[in-house]
């Protein structure tokens, strides 16, 4: 914007921007440059601008101005940009001119026609490019639907804070998540909608938050909870406490582009969003409006729920962090693993010996890992002798194939064992 900084010397263009910067600094940045682009390309100025406004001529010029970049190829939502400015700045200054001007193409964005949502391969192979620190904007994009300008403003101020982790909590050695899936508050000076809303991260994110937290204390930093989720290379001159905007997005277009693709950051958030929408077709999501809240969108729950006055119920938290957790499957690149075959092999062990009659202490006390089959069926046959003692034989262990001769006798079928036998009882 420095090319520009000339315009704000005028009492009225800085009202005008200091007026768009309290909605959003971007777009005061953005409206300013177009606003200089114009005057330079027209040889006008912006008092000149309101001096013609009402006129026949500056209709005409301004007609001529879109004729032209049309004849250059420029696209249609790019011309319609500097349509947007002029009325803003007229409008500013109390003037309601309609420039009546149609523009081919206004809606279209040629650049976004042909981009695809990238794969969940072609987002792994991004993520193994990427730096610590760009690895955590990718996942909090890819996985929980940020915006870049909610990781880090655009002045380099305000950013995501560990406090706003409020499931986590700082360590000597960086930052431990104590759920997951873990809530994560935006702010609403964060959030493109100026309201606070909370998202979820999966258990890859906070994978790459706690590596990233680690090798900054290693470096030296000591984390508190105002700490900035993303920190500014200690490198060079004079530099803001948060990273700004421009520099997340650098961070993620270097992954991508060392993977080989062309896309643009934003794309990560389509993925977010894609991901939600399958989730809700799959019905893994059971809530439309709880997408929107998770994507930042005002809805139902917003309306309902101000989170800045009134919190959600907790038991309406659980059940959004469930359908989170079903959805980020369909997100993250790495997957916690099934139960290892050894696991499984353990737990239907412990539940032969709870099943027989041992207490829950007893078999903890067991190294079930050890434990043979053969050594398992003793201790099963074991405790069940025991009972059918103390039952006055009522019990009885026959072969699984005779249980239903037992039942049309009129036993009571009590268990199944492990080597193909069975537990009936007497009914009295």
């Amino acid at each position: 914007m420095v090319k520009y900084d000339y315009l704000l010397k005028d009492d009225d263009v800085k009202r005008w921007y200091d007026n768009l910067v309290a909605g959003s600094s971007i777009t005061a940045e953005v409206y300013l440059r177009s606003l200089g682009r114009y005057c330079e390309l027209e040889n006008s100025t912006p008092k000149k601008i309101l001096q013609e406004a009402e006129t026949k001529a500056f209709r005409d010029s301004f007609m001529d101005f879109v004729r032209k970049l049309e004849s250059q190829s420029k696209a249609g939502s790019y011309i319609m940009r500097y349509k947007k400015v002029l009325l803003s700045w007229l409008a500013y200054n109390g003037l309601p001119v309609k420039l009546k001007v149609n523009i081919k193409g206004a809606a279209d964005t040629p650049t976004l026609t042909n981009e695809c949502v990238p794969t969940k391969e072609e987002l792994s192979k991004t993520l193994r490019k990427s730096s610590l620190r760009g690895r955590v904007s990718i996942a909090m994009m890819s996985f929980s639907g940020l915006r870049p300008e909610s990781l880090g403003d655009y002045h380099g101020t305000d950013g995501i804070r560990l406090s706003d982790f409020k499931e986590a909590k700082i360590t000597p050695n960086g930052i431990e998540f104590e759920k997951v899936p873990s809530i994560v508050t935006i702010r609403s000076n964060l959030s493109k909608g100026k309201f606070q809303y909370f998202t979820f991260i999966p258990q890859e994110t906070a994978t790459y938050i706690e590596e990233y937290l680690e090798a900054r204390v290693k470096a030296g930093e000591k984390l508190c909870p105002e700490s900035p989720l993303l920190q500014v290379d200690n490198r060079g001159g004079k530099t803001n406490p948060f990273l700004r905007t421009a520099l997340v997005t650098r961070d993620i277009r270097e992954a991508m582009r060392g993977a080989g693709f062309s896309w643009r950051p934003y794309v990560l958030r389509c993925y977010c969003d894609t991901a939600f929408d399958i989730a809700e077709s799959k019905g893994l999501i059971s809530s439309h409006p709880w997408r929107m809240f998770f994507m930042g969108h005002k809805g139902d729950i917003e309306a309902r729920y101000s989170t800045n006055k009134t919190r959600l119920p907790p038991a309406m938290v659980e059940e959004m962090r469930e359908a989170f957790r079903k959805a980020s499957n369909l997100m993250q690149t790495i997957i916690a693993d099934s139960p290892s075959e050894d696991q499984m092999r353990k737990a239907v062990k412990e539940e032969f010996l709870l099943v027989a009659g041992f207490k829950k202490e007893e078999v903890e006390k067991m190294n079930l890992a050890e434990m043979s089959d053969e050594e398992l069926q003793g201790k099963v046959r074991q405790k069940l002798l025991g009972v059918l003692s103390n039952n006055g034989l009522r019990q009885k262990v026959i072969s699984i194939n005779d249980v239903k001769s037992y039942l049309n006798q009129g036993f009571e079928y009590v268990a199944p064992l492990p080597n193909g036998e069975a537990i009936v009882k007497m009914p009295f």
